[in-house]
């Protein structure tokens, strides 16, 4: 029988639902345990465990890219390395759910497939699969809190080339890396210079015959050492660890402040900058204008941080190389490239992105009326245009993504709160006459940030007009100073009283 058909009779309902429980969901389960202390909530999440990225991610060396001092949680002091392995992460994530008594909220392997809002009730309905039953449930909330991050995890992001079904090896995406995958003493290429290309190559290279990160343009890279002096200085004097945290969460948000400002300012300085400490790590002999110099200005697109330059000396080794080429098409055995150039394989990895998850990846009706995300325009980079009582968690694009976890997540509260003062039932943003009139743009402008998996999806994303609240803010600063104070009483957010 088709799961569709057998449907759960009873309804569950809670005031909250927040779907996903990676970082964010986590994140914002903790907050509104925290600061709304009476509100019933169910997380559902569509994975048989926790954690998100760090559970669907299971390739090589899975790292963060940012570090963990600012990735981490404000409320949870971070003691380890600034990068953080997937198993680190997942230990912290862990830690907050059991300190915290949050697992008994969680319904694992329950795949949202449909939310309705119904105005006459104040309440989404939300038709969920469980996949270890095979049968639909209802729930019901009257707050909805899409926490599901913000790529798709079934499927990455895979190029159509020329010859890919001629290919006599294995062609792997990192993001559904075969637990049994047997590269040791294989030649592999890995197309993409991203963070995962960059953390996969070194972590394999060992094992390989040879790697080679083939990439059509280049990325831009930090390096530093896997360690923070302040953190250890702090810790060598035995500063609480909730101290240490504040202290070092707040002089790396300074560093990486000034560092975006002159990247904004400086360009080309920063790019010679970026350029010459690569040079410093492959010597004057390699070919760094070539292979490590992006035609991008620095931080147009995602920076990647390398600890402990570990992909360059992987390649000053000779265990890795770096081609930066078109590809032509997939061979019997590799790659053509466009210059003529053939690169054997026995297994390709396409590091090349994936596909970026807007809400509307699951079907939403606002009293039966399908929402078309595309055509609403967010408010405050976490609510939309017309849709009631839903906040949807999206990260920042250049610091630490649980930054805004935080700051949104005392922000709904607040709405929350002020809604159970006030008896009210719903909220939607509503725009004005004169908002009406201002021209569109997209969620995110290609002149201030370009990463493909980005431009790929703007077609699915909501829209902004770009000015507050209508906006998506991208700096911490900003929003750090902002949101605390944004009054809720802006005559944009249309309350109504709660239906008795």
């Amino acid at each position: 029988m088709n799961p569709s058909e057998q449907t759960h009779p009873r309804t569950e309902h809670l005031d909250v639902i927040i779907v996903g429980a990676g970082i964010s969901g986590i994140g914002a389960a903790y907050h509104l345990q925290q600061q709304c202390p009476e509100k019933t909530y169910t997380i559902l999440d569509a994975q048989p465990a926790i954690g998100g990225t760090w559970t669907t991610h299971t390739y090589p060396g899975i790292r963060s890219d940012s570090d963990f001092f600012t990735f981490g949680y404000r409320f949870k002091a971070w003691t380890g390395a600034p990068i953080a392995t997937a198993a680190q992460i997942l230990k912290y994530l862990r830690e907050v759910i059991d300190e915290n008594d949050i697992q008994r909220h969680i319904h694992h392997q329950h795949t949202v497939l449909s939310a309705e809002w119904d105005s006459g009730q104040q309440r989404w309905t939300l038709q969920v699969l469980d996949k270890q039953s095979n049968r639909v449930q209802s729930f019901s909330c009257n707050f909805l809190w899409m926490c599901q991050g913000y790529y798709r995890h079934g499927k990455g992001y895979t190029p159509e080339w020329p010859g890919m079904a001629n290919f006599e090896g294995q062609i792997v995406h990192p993001q559904t890396w075969p637990d049994d995958l047997a590269y040791k003493g294989k030649r592999v290429v890995v197309i993409g210079s991203g963070a995962t290309a960059a953390t996969l190559v070194p972590a394999i290279a060992n094992d390989c015959e040879h790697v080679t990160m083939l990439q059509r343009s280049p990325t831009y890279f930090r390096t530093a050492a896997n360690a923070n002096e302040l953190a250890d200085t702090l810790r060598q004097l035995d500063i609480p660890q909730e101290w240490t945290h504040e202290i070092v969460r707040r002089k790396v948000l300074f560093d990486q402040s000034a560092f975006t400002k002159r990247a904004a300012l400086e360009p080309d300085v920063v790019k010679r900058e970026l350029i010459e400490n690569v040079r410093s790590h492959l010597g004057e002999n390699f070919d760094v204008e070539k292979h490590f110099s992006p035609s991008y200005r620095p931080w147009q697109q995602r920076l990647a941080f390398i600890p402990d330059a570990d992909l360059f000396r992987a390649v000053a080794a000779g265990k890795a190389s770096v081609v930066t080429d078109d590809i032509d098409c997939f061979t019997a055995k590799g790659i053509r490239l466009k210059s003529g150039v053939e690169l054997p394989a026995d297994i390709i990895v396409t590091a090349t992105g994936f596909h970026l998850s807007s809400p509307g990846e699951i079907p939403f009706t606002v009293d039966g009326q399908l929402v078309d995300f595309h055509k609403t325009i967010t408010y405050r980079g976490t609510m939309f245009s017309g849709v009631p009582n839903m906040s949807w968690m999206f990260g920042y694009l250049r610091a630490s993504w649980t930054l805004r976890v935080d700051l949104l997540s005392d922000y709904i509260c607040r709405m929350l709160n002020h809604m159970r003062d006030h008896n009210l039932g719903s909220v939607t943003p509503t725009l004005r006459p004169s908002d009406a009139t201002m021209p569109l743009k997209p969620w995110v402008d290609k002149d201030n940030f370009s990463s493909g998996y980005m431009m790929r999806s703007l077609h699915l994303m909501p829209q902004q007009i770009g000015v507050q609240p209508w906006k998506l803010e991208t700096d911490y600063f900003v929003e750090r100073d902002l949101l605390p104070t944004a009054a809720l009483d802006d005559g944009i957010l249309q309350f109504t009283p709660k239906i008795n």
